[in-house]
């Protein structure tokens, strides 16, 4: 046999031997067999359970699973969502017939969060499939059961008319799932792996463990992602760009992260939006209102024990900006005037409604939140336990881009705080993409 002969076989065996393992591949993030365990004849909209206790497991798997700030209070959809591939829509998912899952199967609806299958094609991971797949069949069960018993409301969504081409052909998602989808269920640690001495505590971090990574979906804003917007799991929970907001590291990092915070503090944040000096605001803000607050003390408990068990991330401290003392003196005024009668003339902040400066490591990291802030405005989580909801006005008719650098790099290096700068280019690209407002001009009489 010729060399050239020899080459050719060899490459047509690699070539096999690839289209095997592409097809194991795919055959891995399409099986549906987890779903068998469900009832697949009854259509959503003829189904009506009568299971009492389903259902209020049910409802509180919604709110572990935050479908309500997505899908709205009445799950009619429509939310949207922007993505750096176009605009979404959220789905109807009432049991209406014609423009909600109301035609759905319990199969249908087990692979629609599992594989991110539903009634039109591949869904996008901005629904998180890709961690309600570790959801276990009990929850999924209850949830249908939950489902049962809304209002079918009417209400046609283009869920995909935003999305820029080529990123709105939803067969396309086969391809995505195929590089980037874990279609596994949830695995517990063990105590060698969660590195502790007993099973109680075990227990804790793995309910806390399945919390954050499955109907929580935690990771989905928290982790970083890759130009096709895949989470790079090297970053795990290290921090993610969601446009104009950021999802910090809440790995525990002494310094960008949480590793300062009690695992009290952080129950409490999670509970009520603020642990006394910060204030949870953007989609924090409603992750705690539709979801977190209705978590039982246990489950808060458990997600707090998880994340501090953690191995901190290793972003640096940051460094500080030595502002010039013209800058510093316009910012001290600034902040004076239009901050300081909420924020305190040091920064103390109001307990529980209004973010504190002084001693808040969280407001000295990625500075993405404080600019969007100032420049539209934000609202805290409105819970049962702190229903006075605090706003934060918007200054982008009152300040220019200059100002508002000065203001922010003020408060972040004043009251013991150390941060990098904060410069105009940024405040203009937020301000941009934000489509915020310019300051007004001032009329001359």
């Amino acid at each position: 046999m010729s060399a050239k002969k020899k080459i050719g076989y060899s490459l047509a065996a690699l070539a096999v031997l690839a289209g095997i393992g592409v097809f194991g591949r795919l055959w891995m993030v399409m099986d549906s067999s987890r779903s068998e365990v469900a009832d697949n004849t009854v259509k959503l909209a003829d189904f009506h359970s009568t299971d009492a206790a389903a259902i209020k497991r049910g409802e509180y798997a919604m709110r572990l699973g935050d479908c309500a700030a997505c899908h709205e209070q009445s799950f009619a959809g429509g939310y949207k969502i922007n993505t750096p591939f176009g605009e979404l829509q959220t789905s109807n998912i009432s049991p209406d017939r014609e423009t909600g899952i109301g035609n759905m199967t319990e199969r249908d609806f087990f692979n629609a969060l599992r594989l991110g299958r539903g009634d039109h094609g591949f869904l996008y991971p901005a629904m998180p499939y890709t961690a309600y797949a570790k959801m276990s069949d009990q929850d999924l069960h209850d949830l249908w059961a939950y489902m049962s018993t809304m209002k079918p409301v009417s209400n046609k969504v283009d869920e995909n008319g935003g999305m820029n081409f080529p990123y709105n052909i939803r067969l396309a998602m086969a391809g995505w799932n195929l590089l980037f989808f874990d279609n596994n269920g949830f695995k517990p640690e063990t105590l060698k792996t969660a590195k502790v001495a007993d099973a109680s505590a075990l227990e804790t971090i793995n309910r806390g463990k399945y919390i954050v990574d499955g109907p929580a979906h935690c990771s989905v804003c928290h982790s970083a992602r890759n130009a096709l917007g895949g989470e790079i799991s090297s970053q795990y929970l290290q921090g993610g760009n969601l446009g104009d907001w950021y999802a910090p590291d809440i790995t525990p990092n002494p310094h960008a992260g949480i590793g300062s915070w009690s695992n009290d503090e952080i129950a409490q944040y999670l509970k009520t939006g603020s642990d006394g000096k910060s204030v949870a605001a953007g989609p924090m803000s409603e992750a705690v209102e539709h979801s977190m607050q209705y978590f039982t003390d246990s489950d808060l408990q458990a997600v707090a024990a998880y994340l501090k068990s953690l191995p901190a991330s290793g972003t640096p401290a940051p460094k500080a900006f030595a502002m010039d003392e013209s800058a510093r003196n316009k910012g001290a005024l600034t902040f004076e005037v239009n901050c300081s009668a909420c924020h305190g003339e040091k920064g103390e902040g109001i307990t529980g409604m209004v973010p504190a400066f002084a001693g808040n490591g969280s407001m000295l990291n990625n500075p993405t939140n404080m600019i969007t802030a100032m420049l539209n405005g934000a609202r805290a989580a409105n819970t049962a336990e702190r229903p006075t909801a605090a706003g934060m006005p918007s200054f982008d008719w009152k300040m220019n881009d200059q100002q508002i650098a000065d203001i922010l790099n003020y408060v972040r290096n004043s009251w013991g705080n150390q941060a990098s700068e904060v410069t105009a280019k940024e405040v203009a690209v937020m301000r941009k993409q934000t489509k915020a407002g310019s300051k007004l001009a001032v009329q001359q009489h």
